[in-house]
């Protein structure tokens, strides 16, 4: 088993939301942890990187062997449609800790890690804005966090490895050009 680090570069606005609203000011707010910083859910990050290596095995099933796949990832008994549990483990992608703690301490500081972005629905036939269509979104500016994934088969090192260089966009608006990154393993420990 080996334990892989890893660091998640953003380099567009991103949103990575638990459906929190602020009022009338923002109807999608970004996750936080108890100090108001910005993290990604573990559980984010496993989903997006199953959906890659599900790609990547369709693609080369000599390669990468469906066995290797539920083995780290677990995988849903359709006899008895429970769940069986992965031998990995994924952690929340936070800050760093040196940045996490200074921004912590800076209350002043947080503010700047987020901004609103608005969009609105517009009538094709007319080209005027729907009515009570607006919608604004918290987003997180570009930065770089830091994950783990722990307790990975020593077979599936190669497969979680290849399937984060496919992670191309995370969060919400993906699709609409939110959430553009870059994965990189930086450290690979038994």
């Amino acid at each position: 088993m080996k334990d892989i680090a890893y660091t998640l570069t953003f380099h567009s606005y991103w949103h990575c939301g638990a459906g929190l609203a602020a009022g009338a000011d923002v109807d999608l707010l970004v996750v936080k942890d108890a100090d108001g910083l910005p993290y990604v859910p573990g559980k984010t990050l496993k989903g997006l990187l199953r959906e890659a290596i599900e790609n990547l095995q369709q693609y080369a099933p000599e390669k990468y062997g469906q066995a290797d796949i539920e083995a780290c990832m677990g995988k849903l008994e359709t006899d008895s449609k429970c769940l069986k549990k992965g031998a990995s483990f994924f952690g929340n992608v936070t800050l760093s800790k040196v940045e996490h703690d200074a921004l912590a301490r800076r209350a002043d500081l947080k503010k700047f890690l987020y901004d609103s972005i608005s969009a609105t629905a517009i009538d094709s036939e007319t080209g005027v804005a729907c009515e009570h269509s607006l919608r604004r979104m918290q987003v997180t500016v570009p930065c770089q966090l830091e994950g783990s994934i722990l307790h990975v088969p020593d077979d599936c090192v190669t497969l979680i490895a290849d399937g984060l260089k496919m992670i191309k966009r995370l969060g919400v608006g993906r699709n609409r050009g939110l959430g553009r990154c870059t994965l990189k393993i930086e450290e690979e420990k038994a």
